[in-house]
């Protein structure tokens, strides 16, 4: 798993391909979909995505002039990701951010996702 913390004036697009670098390419053979949020469907994030070897899965914006199909079924398993998130938050310590220190703020959340890995077994 992979993931970054960053100031909430920040654009996602550029840390987002951050992280997809970071990440590397699939280790297993066959189709990995790397599902995205529609603030990741820029020409660079998912042209990166394709050349490490995933499937992206992102809608595309409505205003596009040559919009891609969207698997919908594999979109909608975004939601489990969105409810990974509101269970972080669940944690009283992460939704208030009582952690000045963006090192302490990251520990704890590491913590908590491996609490909520630990619970999902």
């Amino acid at each position: 798993m992979t993931w970054s913390l960053t100031p909430g004036q920040s654009a996602d697009g550029p840390e987002g391909r951050r992280l997809i670098e970071a990440m590397g390419g699939p280790q297993e053979a066959g189709a990995v979909l790397l599902l995205m949020d529609s603030a990741y469907e820029g020409e660079a994030t998912r042209e990166l995505a394709e050349q490490l070897g995933f499937v992206p899965v992102v809608p595309p914006n409505p205003q596009r002039k040559q919009p891609w199909a969207l698997d919908k079924q594999r979109y909608r398993r975004r939601n489990e990701v969105e409810r990974l998130f509101r269970r972080l938050k669940a944690w009283r310590r992460v939704f208030t951010r009582y952690d000045k220190l963006d090192v302490m703020f990251a520990a704890f959340i590491t913590v908590a996702l491996v609490a909520e890995a630990l619970r999902l077994r």
